[in-house]
């Protein structure tokens, strides 16, 4: 098996890997150790030869392969790669009713033309993988009876496409294009839709949102409701504000109230203790609004030494833009009267250091911009976006009686490029296939809650979204701290969301436009890329951000007024945390995080290098175990390597040796063309008060909705080592963290994947 791993590889040696098998074995060896031998043997190559990641995965496919034959046939059954072409069929349809019986399938998906869809399976595609991305899918996602798998990849795409078209006329049809598009990692859906998808309990949708009532019962019931939504692998979402602050009077026990924080910690708690069935921890993010009188309290809470009204100003939490600036500062006045309970003066700059010390300190908090979330909402006609979601890229209307939804996938865009640019052709065709997908969820769901299936069925909210940005950069040979990426960032961008409300509008065509369309945005004829123009009108110096646009967005916009849109949002860009590394390309938006670091999950730890910089210099002799011991010692950077030219250094830059002005510049492109927002992490080497104060302010002033994570230099280095261990073999490299290092959702925090 070893050969056919290191087959059509290049770097990749058999040999190599046999003797480094055989070095480790040993007397009194398991059966299970043996078979993982080869798979660690070529794993631990990675960081000579980024081929010997898809080796390993090759070897773990040999594994799994005996793993579900021999579960389905009852007895000791294998095959070679080669030798499943002509078995997968069998073997799909054999898991398919294994699934049933054992009760984690739905048992509609029996009623499919088994033999049709197995015939389409395409047993190729499982030699795509790269180790991290196949082991990730083994340990998580496959499903197994009794601890032994019943699924193989193709098996597990195709599951997942059957369950995304269980309710449409010619589902067959439908579940080929849907498995064409997930297996050939073109579009990937969201983790939990790849988790439920065709199982008994098709909890599909990735975040929910929620506000909290001001009474104990209705604080309970959120936390209740929270329990409930992360059962099935949904990431939560928080808005405090309306829950009154400490010291504010109680009339039912003549008390004063205790504040927001100590529910906070309560919340907490539920989530920690909901671990989604073993495959990811529960996990939830809480939203204040700046004038509320627990901020000050609220924002120590990440620090962790955190242990004040809005039942005197019920009014604030539903207003924005000029009618809450009139709101406030008539309480202003009226507190400056004596006739407010509880109320406090803090200075807004003040204030906002305290912001930005919390920032430098934690990566927290979050921002989120209230003006342009609600001003630029299609939905305003019909309630308040009063914060985001989990990883910010979702802004949607919450209220007592709605609980926001969040059904999200993503365009894997360094598939839809060439040396020479966008492939438009294929990317229309991706963006239609995926929005059907995502619009299907909405009527599959399992919702464990009627707030959620209230909220979604009224305004069917997709969040189409993007990743391998940095690797569509790379292809095309564009820097990414460059006006030529800020210019692709946008014409990207442009591109999805023509195609993506194209294609709502062709669904709206063919099964009726969302039932709370009339009065919103869109049937006004005003599209996200009109509504910048509403921000702007509230802005003395208006919106310095290009407007400029190619496709035809007049036609499109008839079309959105006259046949009306089937889905409310349609576009969201989420961090894609795992099924990045599924499809093996950069995660969402982000620049290169490092050219050689280790990447942490719950599946373990994983060698993580960039094999497009390998490739550059191996074609120029420059790469060898002496460039890879470098890089781990200047932190997986370029930068101060002396033999590397300088237009590489430029080309493969990493994150904290870009300006983060420019991921600023290129969201801000985009967020013209999205409805929601963007889940945006800012990089900054040598962070300062004024440095980021300056970042803050340009955010807002392009206009951007949300912020996601901060993060300083200080917070990861890469293990700096010698170039060579004992066994003549290059050390493995390993992850450390400063002492006040920011956890970031895609990188440092194994266990949170809630969005993607």
């Amino acid at each position: 098996m070893i050969g056919e791993a290191a087959g059509g590889l290049d770097g990749v040696d058999a040999g190599v890997i046999l003797a480094e098998t055989r070095r480790n074995l040993y007397d009194g060896l398991r059966e299970a150790e043996l078979a993982l031998a080869p798979i660690m043997a070529a794993r631990a190559l990675v960081e000579r030869e980024p081929n010997y990641s898809r080796a390993s995965a090759r070897l773990l496919m040999d594994k799994l392969r005996r793993e579900v034959l021999t579960g389905l046939a009852g007895h000791p059954d294998e095959a070679t790669a080669q030798e499943m072409e002509g078995r997968y069929a069998e073997t799909f349809a054999s898991a398919v009713h294994a699934g049933i019986a054992a009760g984690r399938i739905d048992p509609e998906l029996a009623r499919f033309d088994l033999a049709r869809l197995g015939a389409a399976l395409k047993p190729e595609r499982d030699m795509a993988f790269d180790y991290l991305g196949l082991q990730t899918l083994v340990d998580r996602y496959f499903l197994h009876v009794g601890g032994t798998r019943i699924e193989l990849p193709q098996i597990f795409f195709m599951r997942v496409a059957m369950g995304l078209a269980v309710r449409e006329i010619d589902r067959e049809t439908k579940a080929l294009a849907f498995y064409d598009l997930l297996s050939s990692f073109h579009f990937m859906a969201s983790t939990p839709t790849l988790f439920n998808a065709g199982t008994c309990h098709p909890q599909l949708s990735s975040c929910f949102l929620t506000t909290v009532a001001d009474d104990l019962g209705g604080i309970f019931k959120a936390v209740k409701d929270n329990a409930l939504l992360a059962k099935f692998s949904g990431g939560l979402g928080n808005d405090w504000t309306p829950v009154r602050g400490l010291g504010a009077h109680i009339h039912g026990t003549n008390g004063e109230s205790q504040g927001v924080v100590p529910f906070l910690k309560v919340a907490n708690d539920t989530a920690i203790a909901v671990n989604q069935g073993g495959k990811r921890k529960g996990a939830v993010c809480a939203y204040l609004e700046t004038w509320h009188v627990d901020i000050e309290e609220f924002l120590d809470l990440r620090k962790n030494t955190g242990d004040d009204s809005p039942d005197e100003t019920p009014d604030l939490h539903d207003l924005y833009g000029p009618a809450f600036k009139a709101a406030y500062e008539g309480y202003e006045a009226k507190a400056a009267r004596g006739e407010m309970t509880v109320w406090r003066t803090v200075r807004a700059v003040d204030l906002w250091r305290r912001m930005l010390s919390m920032l430098f300190e934690t990566g927290h908090p979050w921002i989120t911009f209230k003006d342009p979330c609600n001003i630029r909402s299609p939905q305003g006609h019909v309630g308040v976006v009063h914060s985001s979601n989990l990883c910010t890229e979702i802004t949607l209307n919450t209220s007592a009686d709605e609980v926001a939804v969040c059904n999200l996938g993503s365009v894997n865009l360094a598939a839809h490029v060439t040396p020479e640019g966008l492939d438009m052709g294929r990317l229309a065709e991706t963006v239609t296939t995926a929005m059907r997908m995502l619009d299907n969820v909405v009527d599959i769901n399992f919702y464990t809650i009627p707030e959620a299936r209230r909220s979604n069925l009224k305004h069917r909210p997709v969040g189409l979204g993007l990743m391998g940005f940095a690797d569509a950069l790379d292809a095309q040979r564009i820097l990414y701290a460059s006006e030529t990426a800020v210019r692709f960032a946008d014409e990207s961008m442009e591109a999805i969301s023509w195609h993506a409300i194209s294609a709502s509008v062709d669904l709206a065509a063919e099964r009726r436009r969302y039932p709370s369309f009339e009065g919103s945005l869109w049937s006004r004829g005003i599209l996200p890329i009109d509504s910048m123009e509403l921000l702007a009108d509230t802005r003395a110096g208006g919106i310095d951000v290009d407007r400029a646009a190619r496709l035809d967005w007049e036609g499109l916009r008839e079309r959105v007024r006259t046949t009306g849109m089937r889905n409310s949002n349609t576009m969201a860009i989420a961090p894609t945390a795992t099924i990045s590394n599924i499809c093996g390309v950069s995660q969402s938006i982000e620049p290169t995080f490092q050219n050689l670091y280790v990447k942490s999950n719950m599946s373990g730890d994983f060698t993580v290098v960039n094999a497009a910089l390998v490739h550059d210099l191996k074609a120029r002799g420059l790469w060898d175990e002496v460039m890879a011991s470098d890089l781990k010692s200047y932190d997986g950077a370029f930068g101060e390597i002396d033999r590397v030219p300088d237009d590489l250094k430029a080309l493969y830059a990493t994150a904290f040796e870009i300006d983060a002005t420019w991921l600023i510049e290129a969201a801000a492109r985009r967020q013209k063309w999205i409805d929601p927002a963007q889940s945006l992490n800012l990089y900054i080497a040598r962070p300062s008060g004024r440095a980021l104060d300056a970042l803050y302010r340009l955010a807002w002033e392009r206009g951007l909705k949300t912020t996601y994570y901060l993060r300083a230099r200080a917070a990861t280095s890469v293990e700096k080592s010698t170039l060579k261990g004992t066994d003549g073999r290059l050390n493995a490299v390993a992850a450390t963290a400063a002492e006040a290092a920011p956890a970031a959702c895609y990188l440092d925090d194994p266990t949170c994947e809630a969005c993607q």
